[in-house]
């Protein structure tokens, strides 16, 4: 889940660092950034975001804001999903696509509706480890005359506030309603006094919101947050609860060489409702001949963990690979995400992962393995 860095000297660090050292956090490094990888422990983090409220610093996300009179007929070329269909408030998960149809990144695009002098206005959240990736892809993509890109990754600090007291938590330092809110809404009020950027959206499972603040408010938002009973969490405890609902972690579940199509994310394409985009052909190829591999789920028979790059077989022969796995604390049982050929990705095939040469049983299960009761 992290990447491996060896010296901390080499890290960036976000405006909340000092407060998850203050509250001696044990770190890692992760794309890049120096970041908490647990509080009070995983088990703990994840139970609270599940049960109650927890909170999260991923400030090391990427966050874009695009501006102009022709932004939604140039982003439609990018991505697969109909992004016409978003009204003012609204927000769509969706894959930026190579040629390959390959998918560059997963990200969230979310429409703020036009400016006084008619401009549409977007804000755009991406994955920290491919943050100059995409902008660099975007900005060769975007007709920089038309269209202005901010760049607000290192200026603005992002906090996610997770579980089903979270709104309620956060609630209490917003000056507009969150309620009517529903899930991928957002909206710009002030949050402590200062103007802000909310969104229902997160990495869980559950409901909550992800708030973007400068970050002298978002010092003051934590310190709030956690004195009203918000549990300060990690990328262990995110990592655990994003792989019970299924999601996706870009450069393990999902790369440059997987499609939306193989990785389960057909709802993203749109090729009906919208015209051409880059990768375009590559999918109407595999919608009409089908995939060899889909990404699936697996339930381990047992209790040993099938982690990255596991092999997975079939009658003694290789059929798949894990791309990630844990034993889930809320399911009780261990859980993978694996790529497996599409003959054996049905709903209850029996298969084996091979973990430290020997071979334990795995069943294929409906995604996700946790699914929040939400109100």
């Amino acid at each position: 889940m992290t990447d491996s860095i060896d010296s901390s000297d080499l890290l960036a660090r976000t405006s909340l660092f000092a407060l998850a050292v203050e509250l001696k956090a044990r770190m890692t490094g992760f794309s890049g950034w120096e970041m908490p990888v647990q509080f009070s422990g995983i088990g703990q983090e994840h139970q609270a975001v599940r049960t109650a409220a927890g909170m999260f610093d991923i400030s090391h996300m990427g966050k874009f804001a695009l501006k102009g009179k022709d932004v939604l007929s140039q982003i439609l070329n990018l991505v697969p999903s109909d992004l016409s269909r978003l009204k003012r408030g609204e927000a769509q998960y969706t894959v930026l696509l190579n040629p390959q149809g390959g998918i560059i990144d997963d990200l969230i695009f979310y429409y703020q509706g036009l400016d006084l002098d008619g401009d549409q206005r977007w804000m755009i959240i991406v994955n920290a480890a491919t943050t100059l990736k995409d902008k660099t892809w975007m900005i060769d993509h975007l007709d920089r005359t038309q269209i202005s890109f901010e760049d607000y990754s290192l200026s603005k600090a992002l906090i996610a506030v997770q579980g089903p007291d979270a709104v309620r938590h956060l609630q209490a330092f917003v000056d507009a309603d969150l309620a009517p809110i529903k899930a991928f809404g957002h909206l710009e009020a002030n949050v402590l006094g200062q103007p802000s950027f909310l969104a229902r959206t997160g990495y869980t499972g559950e409901d909550g919101f992800e708030v973007m603040v400068d970050p002298e408010v978002a010092i003051e938002l934590w310190r709030s947050l956690l004195a009203s009973g918000v549990t300060p969490c990690g990328l262990g405890a995110r990592d655990t609860l994003r792989l019970e609902a299924a999601m996706a972690l870009y450069g393990q579940d999902i790369d440059d060489t997987t499609t939306p199509l193989e990785a389960g994310l057909g709802w993203l394409v749109h090729l009906d409702t919208k015209g051409d985009f880059i990768g375009r052909s590559v999918l109407e190829q595999q919608k009409r001949s089908g995939v060899t591999r889909r990404l699936v789920g697996l339930q381990m028979q047992g209790r040993n963990i099938a982690r990255h790059n596991y092999p997975v077989l079939h009658d003694g022969q290789k059929v798949g690979i894990v791309t990630s796995g844990t034993l889930a604390p809320t399911v009780g049982y261990p859980i993978a995400l694996a790529y497996v050929s599409i003959g054996l990705a049905q709903i209850g095939q029996s298969l084996e992962v091979e973990i430290r040469g020997k071979r334990y049983g795995a069943i294929v299960v409906k995604r996700p393995f946790y699914r929040a009761n939400k109100t």
